[in-house]
């Protein structure tokens, strides 16, 4: 069974989970800049959760940045590969979407990449919309942004 909740951005596990999303993103791109505008920090993340199995061992992790006019944005949203299909992205993502509505935001928007199509394909899935680029992902041609309305 996987629970998620919200944690400090701060966190070892959250460090652990946010590096390997990188190290598995810098591998499907083959380099370390494919990431428009300003990496997610705890200075500019809203929410943080963690989405722990049965064991209580970290296996993924989500963000929200608030962008403004009631709408925020998914940063860092990552399941570790072997724990994949089992549930724990859904869970992560209705977290976000629940945290997101207490917080009177109505609209989620996210940027993935033409890189990753099993998260083209889950966002779609999921209720999530094409919609044209924003902000730092505008002139980005690998850049693939999606909305869905709370």
């Amino acid at each position: 069974m996987v629970t998620v909740n919200e944690e400090s951005w701060d966190t070892p596990v959250g460090a652990q989970l946010r590096a390997a999303q990188r190290a598995e993103l810098d591998a499907r791109y083959g380099n370390s800049n494919h990431e428009p505008g300003s990496a997610p920090s705890a200075d500019d993340i809203a929410v943080f959760v963690v989405a722990r199995d049965e064991n209580a061992v970290g296996i993924g992790c989500g963000a929200l940045r608030l962008l403004g006019d009631g709408s925020a944005e998914i940063k860092r949203m990552y399941v570790i590969p072997f724990e994949r299909g089992g549930g724990a992205a859904v869970a992560i993502l209705r977290e976000l979407e629940r945290l997101a509505r207490d917080r009177g935001i109505e609209v989620l928007k996210l940027e993935t990449g033409s890189g990753q199509p099993d998260a083209v394909k889950f966002y779609e899935r999921e209720g999530y919309s094409r919609i044209d680029s924003y902000g730092p992902y505008v002139d980005e041609p690998t850049s693939l942004c999606f909305a869905r309305s709370l």
